[in-house]
């Protein structure tokens, strides 16, 4: 070995390292950057089969929301539920999609000035006929105390959430604004119809084919949940609460090229009532989008369907018309819009 090698070459190493710990640290402090408003202000809450959710949740409240009850105000929610769009019986990976989206949902939150609520319900894998998020059949039948009645579930998550939120000095108004998009869409637009006097207003991006009529039946045949509510009484021990339902203002809105149908797959749909729907309203979701859009005015609601055109399933490409719709709904609600925007 020639004389200098050696120093030379613990130099270039030492000269490696340091470039590598500056680029740890600069990807450390954009990382923080990023994610720090969010990481540092979200709350997890376990499950608490004790009080009604057998889920962890997660809840954000946005600094205007804080603002606000400053002001002796108080904060509105907006439930989001979750989708991770596959199925584990581990709840950490549940847990981790619901953090993420919760990450993904807070710049809304800010922007609105409400308090975000993301449950983290598991899609289970063994019982994967329970398509738990989007609230369908099985999750009103099921035997599984840690699957069943999310609806009640997410209710009592949101009672669990104000009450915190108010010994904290943050009040939150008892009716929510709830959001969802495939799944979750599907999950949002159930919820309503279920429990309509919880929400402030509901808006559901292609909801899964077919949004649920708010009737109890069509051409004399009956539509069982989630096609209608012929059946909501017999399945939940009330009625269907049609004057409330009748006072939420909805939002639903689909792209145009959307193709994505859950009709189409025995997790969401018996194939009974799948078929019932396809005979009597169509075999696409676009095809159907007229009957829903009929039937919502037969049953009273107070509902804004929309197509979107060239687009296909996209969230974010739909996500401003209901960020929109949320700004005119707090408009007449009394609060103040954004100078800013």
């Amino acid at each position: 070995m020639r004389s200098g090698e050696r120093p030379r070459r613990s130099r270039a190493l030492r000269a490696a390292g340091f470039a590598l710990l500056a680029l740890g640290l600069a990807f450390g402090a954009v990382a923080a950057w990023v994610l720090g408003p969010y990481a540092l202000r979200v709350e997890r809450f376990r499950p608490d089969p004790g009080r009604g959710y057998h889920a962890d949740f997660y809840v954000y409240a946005s600094p205007e929301a804080k603002r606000l009850a400053r002001s002796g105000a108080e904060a509105v929610m907006l439930v989001q539920p979750n989708n991770s769009g596959t199925n584990s019986d581990d709840p950490e990976v549940h847990r981790k999609d619901a953090w993420w989206t919760g990450f993904g949902r807070h710049g809304l939150a800010d922007e609105l000035g409400v308090v975000l609520l993301v449950p983290a319900f598991v899609r289970p894998d063994v019982d994967w006929r329970v398509y738990t998020h989007a609230l369908d059949r099985d999750v009103l039948t099921t035997g599984r105390a840690d699957l069943a009645r999310l609806d009640l579930q997410l209710i009592a998550m949101i009672d669990a959430a104000r009450e915190a939120l108010a010994a904290a000095g943050v009040p939150v108004g008892d009716r929510m604004l709830v959001q969802g998009y495939s799944a979750s869409g599907m999950f949002a637009n159930r919820f309503t119809a279920l429990h309509p006097e919880r929400v402030l207003a509901s808006a559901a991006g292609s909801p899964g084919g077919w949004p649920i009529a708010p009737v109890a039946e069509f051409a004399g045949e009956p539509l069982p949940y989630p096609a209608g509510i012929a059946d909501l009484e017999a399945l939940t021990g009330r009625p269907f609460q049609a004057d409330a339902y009748a006072s939420v203002p909805q939002l639903l809105v689909m792209g145009s090229l959307d193709r994505n149908d859950s009709v189409d797959f025995t997790d969401g749909w018996d194939p009974e009532p799948a078929a019932q729907l396809e005979r009597l309203f169509g075999e696409t979701p676009l095809a159907r989008w007229d009957d829903a859009r009929a039937l919502y005015e037969t049953g009273g609601a107070d509902a804004t369907f929309m197509i979107v055109d060239g687009v296909g399933h996209d969230r974010r490409a739909l996500q401003h018309h209901t960020t929109e719709f949320f700004h005119q709904i707090l408009r007449s609600h009394g609060r103040a819009e954004d100078p800013a925007r």
